[in-house]
């Protein structure tokens, strides 16, 4: 069942992805050598490339270079290397990124954290893993000094943020690429309830996630890729990985706009687009004209389930649908859509090169084709193991070693592709059936009247939970809750259609677009005046 996949298995997801091309390539050269390394041979090549541009100022691959090596050779001085670790905090900038890649040239741990955090969240994550030194921005240095654990060796991003400033820390003899060594980045879950947990990222699983899905998606040098993403995320990450990488170039927009990004995609022809489905909405509101992006030849959508209606409706207007993928921050990029081929709305495709997935049934066993199971993921680019947590590790593999991802999926029987419906721990348990969020979510966002909707089990003395749906409503095509209900009867088997149905004004969300859904059942107490119950 879960034994190592035949040479034919394993060579299926390079022929699918790949094409004829696929013999062209070495499995185990996706994890070869280090970040730094693989930056630092781009570099070489090609110094006067503009790579990283960042509020309309450009920076060339050999500057970034230059910058990594002196910022690691400083960190080095003060003994700030392999086995360190280094906590990264700020907003988009050209500093932070300069900062990013001197800690990997150091062969420190970096950090990434979210930038608006509050001292008691970094405080949680700090305990989990203290720091040796950090590169903090004005606000997350006051919410630092709050803590009062930080490291002594703290700089500041922006001017007047520390004592000590970035242009300070650039004054060691220069670092060589460093290897492999510690781990490249410690990660954290983005889980909206308990205690953070770290996830220890090798150079190895980074490497081997981001190439597999360069050589999927044709990354090439003539590249310009346009996002919005902020770097302490994975997803962020991933397309400056990609960028330092191919030697190509990356324009990344501070906060997301969508007059300015769409501009920024006619302006600079941008070739690739990395995006979530709630920046595809706010596109979708631009005129016509606006959102024309003649030299564009690859959407990318993840961290968030990207609806089939609104896949369709990009489609429509970018001239090609939306290149739909899935990940975790523990696997990396493991499912995507064809490059070439057909992709269908609502579905992540198939395994990228390199990597192995099934869906385990309720029994452990693998699912019926067509019926929900847990994503189960194994390959080079998955973590090892929780930082410093032997308990979440232990039950986060089964005994085989496979990654299990809390996610449940589908596999369609005809043509192998994944869906994606929803977290195991979201599971709608009613009357004793299992019902996945995503499943009714998608067929409810394709009700003309709904701009979004979330699906969570609200608790219920009659059926335990309750299928709840939380509604963004059309101003001009507003739906009333019968016509809601009977849309999905006429789709949805009757125990996964909603028994209530609770308009809201927006659906909670991280930034990342993925729905909070721990908020969503005080909405369904705080409406519970205008709420309607179906109870057939």
């Amino acid at each position: 069942m879960s034994a190592a996949l035949s040479p034919e298995a394993a060579e299926r997801p390079w022929r699918r992805h790949l094409g004829a091309l696929w013999k062209d390539f070495v499995p185990s050269e996706l994890a070869r050598g280090s970040l730094p390394q693989a930056f630092a041979f781009a570099a070489e090549a090609a110094p006067d490339r503009p790579a990283v541009t960042i509020g309309g100022a450009a920076v060339t691959h050999g500057q970034l270079d230059d910058d990594a090596a002196r910022i690691g050779g400083w960190l080095l001085e003060r003994g700030v290397g392999r086995g360190s670790r280094v906590l990264l905090a700020g907003p988009t900038s050209h500093p932070f990124v300069r900062a990013y890649l001197g800690v990997l040239r150091s062969g420190a741990t970096a950090m990434p954290v979210e930038a608006g955090l509050k001292a008691p969240e970094l405080e949680r994550i700090i305990s989990v893993a203290p720091p040796n030194a950090a590169f903090v921005s004005n606000d997350a240095a006051a919410e630092l000094a709050r803590v009062g654990k930080a490291s002594k060796l703290v700089v500041g991003l922006e001017p007047g943020a520390c004592s000590l400033e970035l242009s300070e820390a650039q004054s060691g003899p220069p670092a060589e690429p460093a290897g492999p060594g510690s781990p490249a980045i410690l990660a954290f879950t983005s889980g909206t309830t308990g205690e953070p947990k770290g996830v220890p990222l090798s150079h190895g699983n980074v490497l081997s996630s981001i190439r597999a899905a360069m050589l999927a998606w044709r990354w090439a040098a003539d590249d310009v890729m346009l996002h919005a993403l902020p770097l302490s995320h994975q997803h962020g990450l991933s397309g400056l990985h990609a960028t330092l990488i191919a030697g190509s170039a990356a324009v990344i927009q501070p906060r997301f706009d969508a007059a300015s990004f769409a501009a920024l995609g006619r302006n600079d022809a941008a070739s690739i687009i990395l995006a979530v489905p709630a920046m595809y909405e706010r596109l979708l509101e631009l005129p016509a004209a606006d959102l024309s992006l003649p030299a564009l030849r690859l959407a990318v959508s993840g961290s968030a389930p990207l609806p089939g209606r609104l896949a369709e409706q990009v489609g429509d207007r970018l001239g090609q649908l939306p290149l739909e993928r899935y990940g975790s921050t523990e696997a990396g990029l493991v499912l995507s859509n064809l490059y070439e081929g057909p992709r269908r709305p609502g579905r992540v495709g198939y395994p990228l090169p390199g990597i192995e997935v099934r869906l385990a049934g309720s029994d452990a066993g693998e699912a019926d084709p067509g019926s929900p199971g847990e994503i189960l993921v194994r390959g080079q680019q998955v973590f090892e193991g929780y930082w410093q947590r032997p308990d979440a590790t232990t039950e986060a593999f089964d005994d085989d070693g496979w990654f299990r991802s809390g996610d449940i999926g589908t596999v369609d029987a005809a043509d192998g592709s994944y869906a994606v419906t929803g977290r195991s721990k979201d599971l709608i348990i009613t009357g004793g059936l299992n019902v996945s969020p995503g499943e009714v979510e998608e067929v409810i966002d394709r009700h003309p009247g709904v701009v979004r909707s979330a699906v969570a089990g609200v608790p219920s003395q009659r059926w335990g939970e309750e299928v709840t749906a939380f509604v963004v409503l059309a101003a001009d095509k507003a739906p009333d809750a019968d016509e809601l209900v009977g849309h999905c009867r006429g789709r949805l088997s009757a125990y996964k259609c909603p028994k209530r149905v609770v308009v809201v004004d927006e659906i909670p969300t991280n930034e990342m677009g993925k729905v909070l859904r721990d908020r969503l059942v005080p909405l369904a107490d705080d409406a519970r005046d205008t709420r309607i119950d179906k109870e057939e």
